[in-house]
């Protein structure tokens, strides 16, 4: 069972409609094209991104539909006259509107890069340009949080980590799609029981500092508790003084054992979590408690579990809620979505290219693909082409930004076209895979590609880059676009 956010095609921006109507007016609306969506920097400083979102960019698309409430709302819409902004002849035509456009995507979980296309639509314009906002929305988000997602984990270097995010997170919707992007990134659990049983994420907590501060002392707040969810005992230790809370949490403990359960650990939440978790460590040792996992606690992100590890703490699962939940360094993936072809009346593409002052902002025209080339089962360069003919027989990158720098790919490279089919004209026929199943991959996935390429600071650079022949249709948009 998945969470549908908002299924109507009014998820949008106002400019797609009136593009909608413009295109209508003029009878282009069906004009054939092909749209993609990408990214042009990969977020927090990574080698690389976790695609993620697919599931519900297919839910809103299945449910593609203008109702009657929709319709009757854009009738109420006026220009700067006041007059209606749309006609009724083009309200009737939405209302009638259903989707068949064929849409190719990167499965989620996957490992992808900067302008490789996460998404693929071909339809007619109007169609292709309505769902363009919606399609941003959904993927921009879920990437951007399982590539946070899994740079904490991989800090964690295999130890457990829980998503704690949600009273800190952007709004009800922003929480569950965080919740389930995070599970894809890697993360082990979550807080938020609505996700839990919406997605089939596990759900991990235990109490918080209130209940401890509603008894007289901490020792009568942790037998308490203990008599309550004896199954279930994680004391958090910080609320006063946090090595006596260890103590009072191992007195219980013992209790507990006395009575047939186990302690399963403590909970830090403050402080210096180094020197607190070593310490924590001893004194759970010596009494027995060697089982007992220390979780931890408090603002933490990647950098500062790397840095935790490397001055030695004794941590065994880390809580982790703002910076993963809203992306705290980088709240915004900056994915955009651009025209690559338009067929002309005899049916033949033809390619587009946006120019810009910036070099990173100029697209890439055709019917994008996008080819990766493995050898021993390790993922060592990406190719862009143009599935429409201009590279795709190549094992030949050029790299966007400097023609002279070429990679080639010899015959014993295998390879492997990464957009797979996901809607034929408006029909799924993707078979999606449980949400276990895409974390798992995207794990998998990760173990493709060289460590250096993992490295939290200062990455090695994949290659990816644009087969020779689109490198020069291209360039030769380009030139001519400059001399209009």
């Amino acid at each position: 069972m998945r969470h549908r956010t908002h299924p109507s095609p009014l998820l949008t921006d106002l400019y797609q409609l009136t593009m909608a109507y413009g295109y209508w007016k003029s009878d282009t609306h069906e004009k054939e094209s092909a749209f993609h969506l990408f990214f042009r920097k990969a977020p927090f400083g990574s080698g690389y991104t976790i695609a993620a979102g697919l599931s519900d960019a297919i839910d809103w698309l299945s449910s593609f539909r203008f109702s009657s409430e929709d319709i009757s709302y854009l009738e109420q819409l006026t220009g700067n006259d006041g007059r209606p902004l749309f006609e009724p002849e083009f309200l009737d035509f939405l209302a009638n509107l259903e989707f068949r456009c064929d849409v190719d995507a990167i499965p989620e979980g996957s490992v992808v890069f900067a302008h490789e296309p996460l998404l693929r639509i071909k339809g007619p314009i109007l169609q292709c340009q309505l769902a363009e906002t919606a399609l941003l929305n959904i993927l921009n988000f879920q990437t951007l949080i399982a590539t946070k997602s899994a740079r904490v984990c991989e800090a964690a270097s295999g130890e457990a980590v829980l998503e704690f995010g949600l009273r800190r997170a952007q709004g009800t919707d922003g929480a569950l799609a965080a919740s389930r992007a995070a599970f894809i990134g890697g993360c082990s659990a979550t807080s938020n029981v609505l996700a839990g049983r919406l997605f089939g994420i596990p759900v991990k907590g235990t109490h918080a500092h209130s209940w401890i501060m509603s008894f007289e002392n901490e020792p009568s707040a942790f037998r308490a508790y203990a008599d309550a969810m004896p199954n279930n005992c994680v004391f958090l230790v910080d609320t006063y003084d946090t090595l006596q809370g260890v103590r009072n949490a191992i007195k219980e403990g013992l209790r507990l054992r006395e009575n047939g359960f186990e302690m399963a650990g403590i909970r830090l939440d403050s402080g210096d979590l180094a020197y607190l978790s070593i310490e924590a460590r001893k004194l759970l040792d010596e009494a027995g408690f060697s089982d007992a996992s220390i979780v931890a606690s408090n603002d933490l992100d990647e950098n500062l579990i790397s840095s935790l590890k490397q001055q030695g703490a004794r941590i065994d699962v880390w809580g982790v809620g703002t910076k993963l939940i809203t992306a705290y360094d980088q709240p915004a993936l900056g994915g955009v979505y651009k025209l690559g072809a338009i067929k002309n009346s005899q049916g033949d593409w033809q390619y587009r290219v946006k120019l810009s002052e910036q070099s990173i902002k100029v697209s890439n025209p055709g019917v994008l693909q996008v080819r990766r080339f493995e050898r021993d089962g390790m993922a060592i360069g990406d190719m862009i082409f143009d599935e429409a003919g201009h590279g795709i027989h190549s094992r030949q990158i050029v790299d966007p930004a400097d023609r002279t720098r070429t990679r080639n790919f010899d015959d014993a490279v295998s390879s492997k076209d990464l957009l797979v089919p996901i809607f034929r004209k408006g029909k799924l026929v993707y078979s999606e895979p449980s949400l276990s199943s895409v974390r798992d991959y995207a794990a998998i996935q990760k173990l493709c590609f060289h460590p250096g390429i993992r490295r939290l600071l200062n990455p090695h650079e994949y290659p990816v880059g644009l087969a020779p022949e689109l490198y020069s249709l291209k360039e030769t948009l380009i030139l001519e676009a400059r001399s209009q």
